[in-house]
């Protein structure tokens, strides 16, 4: 068994938040109401004014600290959770309904239990055991299912579920990631020494907490799992396994995977690479025998390490300097290493002990297999020479001439480096005709060679030389004025003017150097230790390339491509090289601001041999920054994770990315988490950042996390505190969230520098976006109390209200205030205010507004004119609308589409044809207009009027001018031909639609498939309901029932069965289907199965059956005997709050008291009189007959009683059976209640007692 997991680092405890079952999203409806909201705006007279108050207050003195909490409080209903389902204090009734709108079916059977029971538990997760395809449908019913597990417990303290039961619950939970609830069941099952030894529900919580990256949890898990002699699934330890590597977590990792391949799971988990990544993991950290022992592990179960974990052993045991156990573990795992891992470790090997070692090191790999490439022998090269060893070097440079192979261009370096530092630069010629013979091109890395070899040894004539060769091989560029030894320099890195080549003019050549071909002396004039440091540097840095400086270069230069890089790192390790973290940081961060695609950065990160977390800390904030913005949420969180693990600093940035990611991502556990780690960090985001996350959470209707977040923009932006209160208030306006920007203006109440007409103005445009204009009004009193005006766009949709709701003073009232403080929208208010006008009807007040505007010399526009259109349409003024159009057809006025509507409408209904024909003719001549929309409207009105002979017209015009039929027109046909009897013609156009691929509407659809049963063509019907069924279009319920209704009324109920089934087999039922007729024509039809299953599909879409609906069935079932599924359907009709009918009361009591269940009929008839009902007197009989024939005295008295209490007298036989059967029990019972019972009875009947001494006569 695996050891518990040792020195497991603590997470923090800002990753400790508990959360609930499911995530906490917070939704306000209109129909909730606020406490505050009046309070708000009470007394809005009591407010100052803002000519009055002028003293402006420096809001960031204010403590905002605690707002976010307070606004949450002053609602005055809970918070709710995860759409708007509140499931705090639900009843097992509750629990019911709502797992009845999954599977009504299944939930049938419990309505009538009185008292629940571990088996009844069992049951009813048994029935919702397998998952329900949809994961929303899925997290609501296990939602429910898990309440009425806690609520059972609840109820009753010494309630022990079944093992079983947990079992299947925790099996559910984890499946909808409810995973600490499911861990919860678990431990509290545990404490109660109950094992579920569920190795899935242990795996799937492993992968559950993997995927919420809690790795203290998965651990947590995992050794419970082992700890329970339970072993983990593949799947399981992979998650488990690539989130540690993900990490770093060496130590846990290599755990893990032991007990993995122990457990016999290597082979399994082999193809993701984890064996290899935990190599890599143990040689980073310089754990190579645990490295070299877990590959020989490995082995003996049949996994044959790759060449990536060769390699990974090999560069450790090459950073150790442990090269002859690196040889013994080749010779271990029987493996020749490759190029690449030979390269390296001869280079490490000539860094470190020299290239003599190295050279007979390489014999032993050659005798296990290992090829050498020229890079190989390249590399010996340039340690030659750099060992001075100039001999050798040209042994190893024959050596790559006998083996076939190519020299590269950096051994053509190092040997000319070589000859020049031995003084033999004459033979540097032979080098170059040597690297041209085999083909291999100079390029700058040579130039820098060869002019500092000439330099080095004086020969500027030669250096001029090679200056012009490079020039025309096109690697430098030089013009015919400049001096070639001012380039060489240059490219040698000095300043041109501080080396200057000076003649010795001294007759004893003093100062002389070096002698021209002249025999002139020259000296150079400069710093010489300098110089030639310089000289030497470059001479010993081309022997052996150093690649991280290559890469350090270029990373700088801002013309070198990404590529280009990329292409230097591949090099790089083919000449045994790595990159150095600091080079590595810095490639890191140019590769993220470059236009790479993020595998570029992950296969840089993959061939580091670091942890990525030893990259600097600036680099990896961008790094993380660079995934979340490109959407690699998983991975940038990993990352993210691991740094919060290893107390990296976090930076601003990197907070704001991963906030905006998992908001857009709509992961509110990770969000929370990640707010909670935020606000300890101490982030300051900028203030367009937090904006942006305040608009996505408001999006996301997570208000909590939008308030608590602008209470952090608050304390740490308090410049800027107007400006984020406002915005804020406009998003929560925007979505719908108006009662909550209240309350959150109530706590600004005193701020009047933020108070102003902006902030009303969004309060105002919310409530006319949620329909509220009652509360819009409210918030206008209080702008106009305070001396403000509305901004333009508030005022304009509220005008139209105002006077539509007849408050006129008021807008006048707003009209003055926004001329006042803006002179300049004179005209947009006055069109607001006709627009208003027109609407509420008055009609003569907006023409005298548009008369106002001509005497001030305002021209009105196009919209003005064409509101009078409507308007006038309206009062149906023909008169008016002549002047009207004759005045815009003067003014070369457009006519917009709403007026030509309403001017058409007008037309058509007064009967004056050709002034619509006529109209449109105008707009077809005056503007481009979409022309088959003008035919549209002509049609749809022409319809309305039943005038064929016009749209037969009409259309052939249309065609006439090669107008194709949109779907518009084709619904308008198919309607207007249907309206006027002409159903051939409908059906024509119909089809036609459909053979164009249009879809019609389902109004078009309805008409025609309901003409077509109501008129007997059955035949018709089915042809076309098969066409939409194919075409797979849902039927809507008038089409299902009038199809079904048709086939049942001719018989043909086998066939309506099968449409109905296929109609849910294609998915092709609606939402809120309605099949109440249907489910009453199947119970009297006898086919009760079909009833209920329309029934339950009526609930599952969401539409509630009618008492009649159930009545019907209750009544089947009762007539079939089968009185418990009449009860089950009766019960579930009294949960759904609908009322029995007296006649499904009745024969549920007659059933069960002819059944002898006279019990339950009891029960049924005290029911019915609780609920208000009288029961028949039928009922009654039913029952006293059952109790007499029992001679249960007591029984019928009392029923007799209150039978009499409903106004029902009991026949004769009944009153002498109850006197009999009390006259021979007088002697045994003389209770005072049966006499006074007797008695009573009696009088009732118009029998008087006498008194025992009373005398007769």
């Amino acid at each position: 068994m695996l050891q518990p997991l040792v020195n497991l680092q603590s997470r923090n405890s800002r990753f400790k938040q508990v959360y609930s079952i499911l995530t906490q999203i917070f939704l306000f409806t209109t129909k909730h109401s606020f406490s505050s909201t009046n309070t708000l705006l009470e007394n809005p007279q009591a407010a100052p004014s803002a000519e009055t108050n002028h003293t402006l207050k420096d809001l960031s003195s204010f403590n905002f600290a605690g707002i976010a909490r307070t606004v949450i409080s002053k609602c005055s209903y809970p918070w709710d959770t995860d759409k708007g389902d509140n499931f705090t204090n639900l009843s097992f009734k509750d629990y019911l309904l709502r797992l009845s709108a999954i599977s009504p079916g299944t939930i049938r059977r419990f309505w009538r239990i009185s008292e629940l029971k571990p088996q009844h538990v069992l049951e009813i997760l048994r029935g919702f055991e397998f998952d329900a395809g949809k994961y929303e449908i899925e997290v609501k019913k296990v939602e429910s299912l898990w309440g009425i597990f806690k609520w059972a417990s609840e109820e009753n303290r010494d309630f022990k579920h079944l093992p079983q039961s947990c079992k299947i619950m925790a099996s559910m939970l984890v499946r909808v990631g409810s995973f600490r609830e499911a861990e919860c069941l678990l431990s509290s099952r545990e404490s109660q020494g109950i094992l579920l030894d569920s190795q899935e529900i242990f795996s799937y919580l492993i992968e559950g907490y993997v995927e919420e990256l809690d790795l203290d949890r998965a651990i947590s898990i995992y050794e419970r799992t082992r700890g329970l002699s339970l072993i983990p699934s593949v799947s399981s330890y992979q998650a488990l396994l690539k989130y540690l590597v993900e990490l770093n977590e060496t130590h846990l990792a290599f755990r893990v995977y032991v007990d993995a391949v122990e457990m016999g799971m290597g082979m399994s988990i082999k193809e993701e690479g984890i064996f290899e990544n935990v190599i890599r993991l143990l040689c980073i950290d310089g754990k190579v025998q645990d490295a070299r022992d877990l590959s020989k592990k490995v082995m003996t179960f049949g996994i044959e390490p790759s060449s990536l974990v060769i390699n990974a052993i090999g560069r450790s045991y090459c950073k150790k300097k442990d090269y002859d156990d690196l040889l013994s573990f080749f010779a271990e795992v029987r493996f020749a290493p490759d190029a690449v891992i030979g390269n390296e470790i001869l280079f490490s090997l000539c860094r470190n002990f020299g290239v003599e070692r190295a050279s007979l090191y390489m014999q032993k790999l050659e005798q296990m297999g290992f090829c050498p490439d020229e890079r190989t022998f390249g590399i010996l090269i340039g340690w030659s020479c750099r060992e001075g060893k100039l001999r050798n070097s040209f042994i190893y440079f024959s050596e790559i001439l006998c083996r076939g192979l190519k020299p590269h261009l950096y051994s053509y370096n190092a040997l000319l480096s070589g000859i020049f530092k031995a003084g033999m630069w004459r033979h540097s010629r032979d080098i170059l005709h040597e690297m041209n013979d085999r083909g291999v091109t100079p390029d700058l890395s040579t130039l820098r060679v060869l002019l500092a070899g000439f330099c080095k040894e004086r020969q500027f004539d030669e250096l001029k030389a090679v200056v012009g060769d490079m020039a025309e091989c096109g690697l430098i560029e030089i013009s015919v004025s400049e001096d070639p030894l001012n380039n060489a320099f240059m490219l040698l890195g000095f300043n041109p003017l501080a080396v200057k080549i000076r003649r010795d003019n001294d007759k004893g050549f003093s100062k002389a150097e070096f002698f021209d071909t002249l025999g002139n002396g020259l000296y150079l004039d400069t710093n010489l230790d300098e110089y030639e440091k310089t000289m030497t540097k470059v001479l010993d840095d081309a022997m052996i390339p150093d690649f991280n400086s290559f890469i350090l270069e270029s990373c700088g230069s801002r013309g070198k491509r990404s590529t280009a890089i990329l292409m230097l790192i591949e090099e790089m390790a083919r000449w045994g090289q790595e990159l150095s973290l600091p080079v590595s940081s810095t490639l890191v961060k140019r590769l993220c601001v470059a236009p790479f695609s993020m595998k570029t950065v992950d296969s840089l990160l993959e061939i580091m041999f670091q942890s990525v977390y030893q990259l600097e800390e600036e680099t990896l904030n961008k790094l993380v920054q660079t995934y979340s913005k490109n959407g690699f949420t998983s991975r940038a969180r990993i990352l993210f994770d691991g740094m919060v693990r290893r107390h990296q600093i976090i930076e601003n940035e990197t907070f704001t990315t991963q906030l905006m990611d998992l908001c857009n991502k709509g992961n509110l556990r990770g969000l929370c988490d990640c707010l909670l780690l935020a606000r300890q960090f101490n982030w300051t985001p900028k203030l367009k950042d937090g904006i942006s996350l305040l608009d996505c959470l408001c999006q996301n209707k997570w208000l909590n996390e939008a308030l608590e977040l602008f209470e952090t923009l608050l304390i740490v932006r308090p410049q800027m505190i107007a400006n984020t209160f406002c915005t804020f208030l406009e998003k929560l306006c925007g979505e719908g969230f108006t009662t909550i920007a209240c309350i959150l203006v109530e706590q600004f109440s005193d701020q009047a520098t933020i108070l102003d007409e902006t902030a009303y103005g969004s309060l105002i445009s919310g409530f006319c976006k949620e329909k509220r204009f009652a509360e819009a009004f409210t918030v206008l009193d209080t702008i106009l109390a305070k001396n403000l005006s509305p901004p333009l766009d508030v005022s304009g949709p509220l005008i139209p209200q105002l006077c539509r709701s007849n408050y006129v003073e008021k807008v006048f009232a707003l009209k003055n205030a926004c001329l006042k403080e803006q002179p300049s929208v004179f005209l947009s208010v006055h069109f607001a205010l006709m627009n208003g006008f027109f609407k509420s009807g008055r009609v003569e007040e907006a023409a005298s507004l548009f008369k106002e505007m001509l005497l001030t010399e305002l021209v009105p526009d196009v919209e003005a004119y064409n509101m009078l259109v409507q308007g006038y349409c309206r009062v149906k003024n023909l008169e008016k609308i002549r002047e009207l159009l004759g005045v815009m057809i003067r003014k070369d006025l457009s006519i917009s589409f709403p007026s030509y509507r309403n001017l058409v409408r007008m037309f058509c209904t007064e009967g004056k044809f050709p002034f619509a024909l006529s109209l449109k003719e105008l707009m077809l001549s005056e503007r481009n207009l979409p022309e088959c929309v003008l035919y549209n409207i002509l049609i749809f009105y022409l319809f309305l009027k039943h005038n064929t002979v016009l749209v037969d017209a009409v259309i052939d015009e249309l065609q006439k001018k090669g107008l194709q039929f949109d779907g518009v027109t084709y619904n308008f046909v198919i309607q207007g031909f249907l309206r006027s009897k002409d159903i051939s013609r409908s059906l024509r156009y119909l089809t036609a639609m459909m053979g164009e691929d249009l879809r019609p509407s389902n109004r078009s659809l309805r008409v025609v498939i309901s003409w077509l049963c109501d008129n007997g063509e059955l035949r018709k019907t089915l042809k076309l309901s098969r066409e939409i069924e194919l075409r797979g279009w849902i039927h809507c319920s008038t089409i299902q029932n009038n199809i079904v209704e048709a086939l049942l009324t001719r018989g043909k109920l086998h066939e309506a069965v099968d449409f109905l089934d296929r109609m849910m087999i294609k998915g092709l039922i609606p939402d809120n289907i309605k099949y109440d007729y249907l489910i009453k024509l199947f119970c009297q039809h006898g086919r009760l199965d079909k009833a209920v299953d329309l029934l339950n599909t009526m609930l599952k879409k969401g539409s509630a059956p009618d008492s009649s609906c159930f009545d019907h069935v209750i009544n089947g079932f009762s007539n079939c005997h089968n009185l418990d599924m009449a009860l089950d359907f009766h019960a579930e009709m009294i949960y759904r709050d609908l009322n029995p009918s007296t006649t499904t009361w009745n024969i549920l009591v007659c059933r069960l008291s002819e059944n002898g269940r006279v019990a339950e009929a009891e029960n049924l008839l005290y029911s019915m009189i609780r609920f208000g009902e009288t029961p028949s007197k039928e009922m009654f009989c039913s029952l006293i007959d059952i109790y007499r024939s029992k001679r249960n005295v007591s029984k019928v008295s009392e029923l007799l009683q209150l039978m009499q209490e409903n106004g029902y007298a009991p026949d004769f036989d009944t009153h002498w059976s109850l006197i009999s059967n009390l006259s021979s029990n007088s002697d045994k019972d003389e209770s005072k209640n049966t006499r006074g019972f007797l008695s009573g009875l009696l009088s009732d009947f118009g029998f008087a007692l006498k008194k025992p001494n009373t005398k007769m006569g």
